[in-house]
């Protein structure tokens, strides 16, 4: 894989701490990345899969992503690509103003399935922490910063299972029913004098004494608008006594709906990996984390991420203020050599 981008271990430009912030990150543009771990395969029945890990895009990342994806054991490490099978895909993607969102796509019956509903990711400078909690209930709950951002049910959230209801392709709308909100008033009457011709002649025009008959037919005054044209007239319109409501066909059950309880589960999950592309390098990845306690990954978060976070922003922030120093510095000598 040698057009693959390299990873290099790196704390970034600025950080909480030097060692513990150190990561894996993006060293080359304009490349595709990937790297994966394997591990004792398991399976999550009847338990809570957690999965998390941070991300910090120090570049200011214009294009690339920032997610990761769960293997099944049996994957190619060596050939692992955009191709390959894998069971979830979770993290935030961003590309220009338009896409900033975190990615929770699911892999159910071969096919891969993107979450509903939009889950807007960070997009500054700094380190967060992203986590997926999968229950055993079918429900989940994505947390940033570990700040829960949205939960819901698989079966909602997801395409992966038919609908449970359609609509009854039977049904047809009465042939008596009245879904017009409001009708004509039949003892509207339009008046006598609403007629009135919408342009009329220049009163204050005349045939110009240079005009020939003869050459250019009969001098006619030009045509303005008229101030007596109200329109075209239109009953006044009233409630109307048989309205029954907007007609909506009505649903039956979807034969093709079976629940699945299982739609959590997933067997022989054995690879983490990421498998992304990124315009500017620079994002650098650490403190991944599979686990069933969704309460040790928010102390692990709280113990790694949230030790450094603060250092790291006071770091970055004295850093723009070292700068900005400098540029003034520059311009007051570029001034004094302007005026000599």
């Amino acid at each position: 894989m040698s057009d693959y981008g390299k990873f290099v271990l790196n704390a970034g430009k600025f950080y909480g701490d030097s060692e513990r912030d150190k990561g894996i990150q993006t060293s080359e543009d304009a490349k595709f990345y990937a790297r994966s771990i394997k591990f004792q395969q398991f399976n999550n029945e009847g338990q809570t899969l957690v999965i998390q890990f941070t991300v910090k895009h120090e570049q200011n990342i214009d294009c690339g992503g920032g997610y990761i994806k769960l293997f099944p054991a049996d994957l190619n490490q060596e050939d692992m690509n955009g191709d390959s099978p894998y069971y979830v895909m979770f993290g935030p993607d961003i590309c220009g103003a338009a896409t900033k969102k975190v990615h929770v796509i699911f892999n159910y019956k071969g096919k891969n399935h993107l979450i509903k509903k939009d889950i807007r990711c960070k997009d500054d400078e700094y380190t967060h922490l992203y986590t997926l909690i999968i229950n055993s209930d079918n429900t989940y709950e994505v947390k940033i910063d570990n700040k829960k951002v949205e939960s819901g049910s698989l079966e909602d959230d997801w395409d992966m299972l038919p609908a449970k209801t359609i609509k009854d392709p039977n049904a047809q709308k009465p042939k008596d029913w009245d879904d017009r909100e409001q009708i004509n008033d039949p003892d509207d009457a339009k008046p006598d004098d609403w007629d009135k011709p919408e342009k009329v002649p220049d009163p204050n025009t005349k045939k110009p004494d240079v005009w020939n008959t003869e050459m250019n037919g009969e001098w006619e005054h030009p045509l303005i608008l008229n101030a007596e044209y109200k329109g075209e007239w239109k009953p006044r319109q009233i409630k109307n006594p048989n309205f029954k409501g907007v007609w909506s066909q009505t649903e039956i059950d979807n034969p093709e709906y079976t629940p699945d309880v299982n739609l959590y589960k997933y067997d022989n999950i054995g690879v983490l990996g990421l498998d992304l592309w990124q315009v500017k390098s620079g994002t650098i990845f650490d403190n991944f984390l599979i686990t069933n306690d969704a309460k040790y990954a928010e102390e692990y978060g709280n113990q790694t991420w949230g030790i450094t976070k603060d250092g790291e922003r006071k770091m970055k922030e004295k850093m723009e203020e070292e700068e900005q120093k400098r540029k003034e510095q520059d311009a007051e000598i570029d001034s004094d050599k302007y005026e000599l």
